[in-house]
């Protein structure tokens, strides 16, 4: 089953001396979601006399980015990186001991730079749409697993495609 969720992604990258690698921190939460019970208190939302509750719990994520193509091999308008993450998010097993568990996630991100041609100091230069296919490799629900009310008839695909803009806040003048 195909779903789409609006993300807002607050990233900070942190450059290190080591070439061709790097390090992200990601602050990343979903506005619009929505869930018919609340995940602390266990109140529905027909108890609270709502059609739904707002489901925006935050996650994070501490990124080690690994360059493969860097946009100065394509006159700067491609790059792309492997990720291997460690995302902290809510817990999606029925035997999570916490609210909140950490994740082992892999992703490759390739980046269209779509302002390559503004000249250079101008902020928007550095606003990409970016391409990233993920493997979340653990954390996720199995056949058979009961979550709320929902049972999990397979396995939950550890797999997911996102299409991302990216629109830099900091530094306005690189």
């Amino acid at each position: 089953q195909i779903e789409t969720v609006f993300e807002l992604i607050f990233a900070l990258g942190v450059p290190t001396e080591i070439p061709r690698v790097g390090l992200t921190l990601e602050v990343i939460f979903v506005p619009f979601a929505t869930t018919s019970e609340h995940p602390f208190t266990g109140a529905t939302a027909a108890e609270l006399g709502r059609d739904d509750i707002r489901d925006n719990a935050v996650e994070l994520e501490f990124e080690l980015n690994l360059d493969l193509v860097d946009s100065d091999q394509t006159g700067g308008w491609l790059s792309s990186h492997f990720d291997i993450v460690d995302k902290f998010s809510p817990g999606e097993l029925p035997s999570s001991s916490s609210v909140y568990t950490h994740k082992l996630d892999f992703e490759w991100d390739t980046a269209l730079h779509l302002f390559n041609w503004l000249p250079e100091g101008n902020w928007l230069r550095n606003a990409e749409a970016e391409l990233s296919i993920d493997y979340l490799a653990t954390g996720l629900p199995r056949t058979g697993d009961l979550i709320g009310d929902e049972r999990f008839l397979d396995d939950a695909s550890p797999w997911s495609l996102s299409l991302v803009l990216v629109l830099p806040l900091a530094p306005l003048d690189p």
